[in-house]
């Protein structure tokens, strides 16, 4: 008779509780505008880190993930404002989230914060700070990405069978080049030779590379830069 006159109580507690009161005072209106902001501000970011990127491989799934975290940020922000209580919940569940995914080039851990950062202001309503702060930082991206620094080091590979080459072609890649040094000499026997030069172009010219292919005695002549991408 007691458990059942506590049972009774505690459902009475739960009806009576202001849970049905907080969702009528939650405005769908500013949640919606919230996070059509958010998806737009997503496909700036989207837009600025696909104009932008210079890696070797551009993963579509990675920027996509960019308009997806803004807008889950901002949801995860509105949910938080609204309530106290489940801020402490939401701190204490996202502290036990792990990732494992690697970051292959430093510029993306910038574009992670630009959309975790964004989503936070568009949920906590600093929408001003939101709208200035996006185009401010696409900008800046943009001009810094395009100023490219002719002076960045190259790798030049050369393969050859003939011994006597080697003096040819370091003369040739001296007079082409900024700078020459030589990184590395390979010796096979049968195979031939195998030289690997650090040069810094003259003025982005990659003509001489094709002038040591030309040569009968050359089987491989590559210009790659320390990034890892090829130069044709």
């Amino acid at each position: 008779m007691l458990n059942a006159n506590l049972l009774n109580i505690n459902f009475s507690e739960i009806f009576q509780s202001n849970f049905l009161e907080r969702i009528t005072q939650f405005s769908i209106l500013d949640c919606a505008v919230a996070l059509l902001l958010s998806f737009a501000i997503g496909l700036f970011i989207w837009f600025i880190y696909k104009k932008t990127f210079a890696g070797v491989i551009y993963s579509a799934t990675f920027n996509l993930s960019l308009i997806a975290m803004t807008m889950i940020t901002t949801l995860i922000i509105l949910g938080v404002t609204s309530n106290v209580v489940l801020s402490l919940g939401m701190v204490g569940a996202l502290s036990i989230v792990r990732f494992r995914s690697a970051i292959k080039d430093p510029i993306d851990i910038v574009f992670l914060f630009w959309a975790i950062s964004e989503g936070i202001l568009c949920g906590a309503g600093l929408i001003p700070l939101a709208l200035i702060g996006a185009p401010i930082i696409g900008v800046l991206l943009i001009v810094f990405a395009a100023k490219k620094n002719r002076n960045d080091p190259y790798l030049l590979i050369v393969r050859f069978t003939d011994a006597k080459t080697e003096k040819k072609i370091t003369e040739l890649t001296e007079k082409a080049v900024s700078t020459c040094r030589v990184k590395s000499k390979t010796v096979t026997g049968g195979s031939g030779t195998e030289l690997i030069f650090e040069v810094r172009l003259n003025n982005g010219n990659t003509d001489f590379v094709q002038k040591l292919s030309e040569d009968e005695n050359v089987s491989f002549a590559s210009l790659v830069s320390v990034d890892g991408n090829i130069t044709p």
